[in-house]
């Protein structure tokens, strides 16, 4: 199990980088399972 820290760094660098990829003008749902994705990644 991770240890609970200040994840936030971790959080929006993972919403930036499919900001990245994927770009503007998708619904927020569809930003939402990308970036969780891209949490479980890293």
């Amino acid at each position: 199990m991770r240890r609970q820290t200040n994840s936030a760094p971790e959080v929006i660098g993972a919403a930036i980088e499919v900001h990245r990829e994927k770009g503007p003008g998708l619904i927020e749902s569809t930003y939402e399972r990308c970036t969780l994705r891209e949490l479980e990644l890293r």
